[in-house]
Formats: C-alpha cells, structure tokens, sequence
C-alpha cells in the first residue's frame, strides 16, 4: 500500500496494480476490440514495433497492420518491448502500407495518416470516425508520400521543441489513447 496526502490534508492510501489481468488468452480474445487498426508503414526499430504491439494490447485494438520490413510476429526482437503481447493483438503483413489501407478501405474502414505535413490538422482538433486504421510511419522517413495520398485524413500531434516529432511508439500511444477517450471508451 502506498500513501499520499489528499488536498484536504488527510492521508490516504492506494494499491498499485502490479500483475496482469487474471483472464486466459481464451477469455481475453472473446472481449470485444476497440475497432483501431494500427497500420506500421516500414518501422526499422523492431523495439518501437514492440512497444506499439505492447500499446495495443493495453487499449485492446482490433488489429496491427505490419509493412514492407517492419518486424512482425514471430520475431525475437518483438518479445523483448511487447512483454509478452504478441499473442494478444491479431496481426497480418503487408508487402506495403499501400496495399494495407487498401485492404482496410475494401472493409469499410477510413484510413487516417498521423504525419507532421502542410495539410494535417492537430489530432485533438478532429472526430475520429469508427472503426478506423491509423497508419504510423518510419522513424527517420515518416509515412510514404504514396501512402499519405491514400488517406482520407491526416493529423499531427503539434511540436513546441526544436526536434519536430515524438518516437512513433510514443506518437502512436498518445493518438490510441485520444481516439479511445473520443469513442468513450
């Protein structure tokens, strides 16, 4: 038990969740997804691949979408960041990003691009359409200009310091987790 002082001035004390849930992978795979599909367009860092199967699984996302040479499961290097995720999150691979949105877009489901460009509006400004896929791109490149053309939207998260965008893991999480809080989820 841990404890903290209220604005009231009487202490209060508070559990920490420290394990995972108690739920078998049967029992997990029968609750119902958030319908987000993240579509990883040619990551190199099969550890930012890792985090964002770690992400999903913590927003319990329908699907991850993996690109060109993103690492995908089974990979060794996945384990070490996605903690044991990799079973939970459904999963398929894509020769390109292109080809992903396309498959996405033939279900019905709009695509939007998170890229810092001239026509990309904040990602707290918008409504986020459900389901939808959200492509997330490499780490040096951004998303291919060809796979932006392919979106029906694109967001950005505003940058205030001299670098001019976040690590896509952390990029992704922070996205997930607005289009979570606007479905009221």
């Amino acid at each position: 038990m841990s404890r903290r002082r209220a604005a009231d001035g009487m202490e209060t004390s508070f559990a920490v969740r420290s394990c995972d849930s108690p739920l078998s992978l049967e029992e997990y795979q029968c609750l119902p997804k958030h319908p987000l599909y993240l579509v990883l367009d040619n990551l190199r860092s099969a550890f930012n691949v890792g985090s964002l199967f770690r992400t999903a699984d913590t927003a319990r996302l329908a699907g991850i979408l993996t690109c060109g040479y993103t690492a995908h499961p089974p990979h060794p290097k996945l384990d070490k960041t996605a903690l044991g995720t990799l079973a939970y999150i459904p999963t398929a691979h894509f020769a390109t990003a292109v080809e992903a949105v396309a498959s996405l877009k033939a279900q019905g489901i709009p695509v939007w691009g998170l890229e810092t460009t001239s026509h990309s509006r904040s990602y707290t400004g918008v409504q986020y359409p459900c389901p939808l896929g959200l492509v997330l791109g490499n780490e040096a490149l951004g998303v291919e200009q060809a796979v932006l053309d392919a979106c029906d939207e694109l967001v950005q998260i505003p940058m205030y310091g001299f670098k001019n965008s976040l690590n896509v893991a952390t990029a992704g999480a922070v996205v997930v987790f607005e289009v979570l809080r606007q479905w009221n989820a």
